[in-house]
């Protein structure tokens, strides 16, 4: 199948139009209406640089809240209150550390500037939003992502610190659990799979973002 090429009209093929691998299609621009667009329409941008990527993978990796997955450990974390765990105190500091940490298989970063600046309008419009675990008043561990209605779909974490993203997430998903109906993991990770991710086909992954 072709890959779509986007040019300045505000739309995205049909997601059934994909490559095997999820690629739809490429170009387009950053914009808070096209991202909230690809969100609502099941697809998200990833990519190292110029051209943007645009994917709608099938099956999609996500967390129905009632899932969740909370070790003995963890749940031992989490009593002690051994981090803090804020909302949306400090977005911009947490998609930059988010950035910069090392990911197996990839020589740099898919986090770009221009993918921050876009993320950082996106919160500010009030639909990106972050998690943050603190300790000792120090940044140590988050995660942010895209919130749309009773939707999350997650984009990335980072821990300077072991179990730091792993609280921010599991606090968050807890805090929200009567209000979100799923989380988008997007890609497979060992470390969402045992918080209870898995995987559903493309078709009700769709459905289910787009109930009313």
């Amino acid at each position: 199948m072709p890959v779509f090429r986007l040019n300045k009209q505000l739309l995205f093929p049909p997601v059934h139009l994909a490559e095997p691998d999820g690629l739809l299609a490429v170009g387009g621009d950053l914009s808070v209406e096209r991202l909230l667009l690809a969100y609502r329409s099941g697809i998200f941008p990833w990519f190292d640089e110029r051209p943007i990527l645009w994917w709608s993978p099938d099956p999609r990796f996500v967390l129905f809240p009632a899932d969740l997955k909370v070790s003995s450990s963890m749940k031992q974390v989490l009593r002690r209150q051994q981090f803090r765990i804020t909302y949306n105190a400090d977005f911009p500091a947490v998609i930059a550390r988010c950035s910069r940490i090392p990911r197996r298989g990839q020589d740099s970063t898919w986090i770009t500037a221009e993918m921050q600046q876009a993320y950082i309008r996106l919160h500010q419009a009030g639909y990106a939003m972050s998690v943050e675990s603190w300790l000792d008043d120090q940044l140590v561990g988050g995660l942010y992502g895209v919130k749309i209605g009773p939707c999350f779909f997650g984009e990335s974490m980072f821990a300077d610190v072991s179990n730091a993203s792993k609280a921010a997430f599991v606090t968050f998903v807890q805090a929200y659990a009567k209000e979100l109906k799923l989380i988008d993991c997007q890609v497979e990770t060992e470390h969402l799979a045992s918080l209870g991710a898995g995987f559903i086909s493309r078709e009700t992954f769709l459905d289910l973002i787009q109930e009313p």
